[in-house]
């Protein structure tokens, strides 16, 4: 039947909500169901049923999955997904993924259904007591704080719009996600399909760099005598990265990777000047600080007095962030890969004033980063100790992907140091929001994106559980999402230990034998966790056996299209 055929007459609000998230671009839908949902499960069984194109609904057993994939799916394919989720608890349960969806800058369209406000009288009005249980004044409140807009759908006639409104803010520079409350009631009732419009009502809207503002950047990095470039969320797209790459090779500039969520340029690029600011801060006269939440920790290194530094990316400011006070003498919004390719095309549209400098540079440089490279690669092949280090595992899970189109999460699991990584979707770090139980959700989704790339997962014990594993390998198992998972077991929470220790150095806690709230021994047997699941699991102990492992696990996700997990025991 055709589509438009079928939108036409009276049909119910609910089946609206997927056809019309159809039409702006949306190809998943990550649900987890409630009682608010009967008119939006009835709307979808009817638009299917009219045989109207809609995108694939999926059963998601928890909320933070369901966020952690409509994540993941956005960083491999650039589009928009929508999450649908149960009244306030499932808001509640959704609300760590909505944070990391926005610190990371990811738009979707976040839903969830609303109890129903009246007891009687009225189609869709309160049946079972959670309809009273689940009430609130203010249920958007759960997530306001980080949605870029937010609206509770007033009558049924609105959904196209308000949809087509949402996802054109979500996808606006900064991007980020929206929120839509959906009132039982109101999705009950029946609306004039026919009176939509076939195609969606408002474009996103993109900021682009002010050319007078390239011009000043590209003025001022030309003329620098030490340039440095802080990269932390990446280069934006293929197209950015590749920029970046041949500006920080043409121009000798090194790039910082400060606490780094994704890489601007290669790890084996010559200006790829690892992720210590110092000593390139301190010695920089221009800084080009690009989309970089914090780019270095003020208490402990800051630019010269002299230096001029250049805050480029979508929200140069971070104005969601109520304190990020790092200087800006030039704030320039823009896409981060438009504006770096801007800035490339005005450096290459200026005379080098002192093309032997920028040579000599570029050697000094070169001999500062390959020593930095050199140390973390033998320091990490050189061990020899009874456990594996995070940066043995590190290294050789580096080389079991080479020459393979790989694209490796890491959620307080394998370090970036020692890896060799060649293209902008290689590599990626949880947010800064911190939300865990992130890396392998995103995998996922990220897998359901590019069914043939190989999607590895790493990520501590602590991370692991933190990740619904239950519910994640369930999901996996169901829909065919094969991703290899490593999990780098140290029985503690690692990163709590480290954040203590640099607190206080020589406290009792860090001289203790085991520190208190850190510990998560006895570990559990991760293995039978996948194993229930139908996936591939074993454990590994022994470095020699590694090398081994790896290969038979990540023959098994792309040859045998079945989940591997591998719980790997570490120092």
């Amino acid at each position: 039947m055709d589509a438009r055929k079928a939108k036409s007459g009276e049909v119910s609000a609910g089946s609206v909500i997927f056809s019309r998230l159809k039409t702006l671009g949306v190809d998943y839908v990550f649900a987890n169901s409630g009682t608010d949902f009967p008119p939006i499960i009835e709307g979808l069984a009817e638009a299917a049923a009219s045989d109207i194109d809609l995108p694939q609904a999926l059963t998601i057993p928890h909320e933070h999955a369901a966020l952690g994939m409509a994540h993941g799916y956005y960083l491999l394919s650039g589009k928009a997904q929508a999450v649908m989720l149960h009244t306030n608890v499932g808001l509640a349960n959704g609300a760590i993924g909505a944070l990391n969806a926005a610190t990371d800058h990811v738009p979707m369209v976040l839903m969830s259904g609303r109890t129903p406000t009246v007891e009687r009288g009225r189609f869709g009005a309160r049946t079972v007591p959670i309809g009273w249980g689940q009430e609130m004044r203010d249920q958007t409140a759960l997530v306001r704080e980080a949605v870029k807009w937010d609206y509770e759908l007033r009558f049924p006639e609105q959904i196209a719009e308000i949809l087509d409104r949402g996802h054109a803010i979500a996808n606006s520079t900064p991007k980020g996600p929206i929120y839509i409350s959906l009132p039982r009631e109101v999705l009950s009732e029946q609306i004039d399909a026919g009176q939509i419009a076939d195609t969606p009502l408002m474009a996103p809207a993109v900021a682009e760099a002010p050319s007078v503002a390239i011009d000043t950047a590209a003025d001022w990095l030309i003329s620098a005598k030490r340039p440095v470039i802080f990269v932390q969320r990446g280069a934006g797209d293929e197209a950015g990265f590749t920029a970046l790459s041949t500006m920080a090779e043409e121009y000798a500039v090194p790039v910082v990777h400060y606490w780094a969520t994704q890489i601007g340029i290669e790890t084996d690029h010559a200006m790829f000047a690892g992720f210590n600011p110092e000593p390139w801060l301190s010695e920089a006269d221009v800084v080009i600080v690009i989309d970089a939440l914090a780019p270095w920790a003020p208490d402990t290194h800051n630019p010269r007095a002299d230096a001029k530094v250049v805050q480029l990316g979508p929200n140069p400011l971070f104005s969601r962030f109520p304190v990020r006070n790092f200087r800006s003498d030039l704030s320039i919004a823009s896409e981060t890969s438009s504006g770096i390719t801007a800035l490339l095309d005005a450096l290459r549209a200026r005379r080098d004033p002192d093309p032997q400098a920028r040579a000599a540079r570029r050697g000094e440089i070169e001999a500062r980063t390959s020593a930095l490279r050199r140390h973390a690669i033998s320091s990490a092949e050189g061990e020899d100790g009874p456990v594996m280090s995070k940066a043995y595992v590190s290294l050789q899970l580096s080389k079991a992907i080479a020459g393979a189109q790989a694209t490796v999460l890491s959620e307080l699991g394998c370090p970036l140091a020692p890896m060799t990584l060649d293209h902008a979707q290689a590599w990626y770090q949880e947010p800064h929001s911190g939300g865990l139980g992130w890396s392998l959700p995103c995998a996922m989704g990220m897998k359901l994106a590019k069914p043939e790339r190989l999607v590895i997962a790493t990520l501590g014990d602590g991370s692991y559980m933190f990740a619904n594993p239950v519910a994640c390998h369930q999901i996996m198992e169901a829909y065919g999402i094969p991703v290899l998972i490593v999990i780098l077991n140290n029985a503690e929470w690692g990163a709590v230990r480290q954040s203590v220790s640099m607190l206080y150095p020589d406290g009792y806690a860090a001289k203790a034998n085991q520190m208190p709230l850190t510990g998560l021994s006895p570990s559990p047997d991760f293995t039978k966790v996948a194993e229930a699941s139908n996936a591939w699991a074993r454990k590994v102990t022994e470095r020699g056996d590694l090398a081994g492992a790896l290969q038979a696990a990540i023959a098994e996700v792309m040859e045998n299209k079945r989940t591997a997990l591998l719980d790997i025991r570490v120092a």
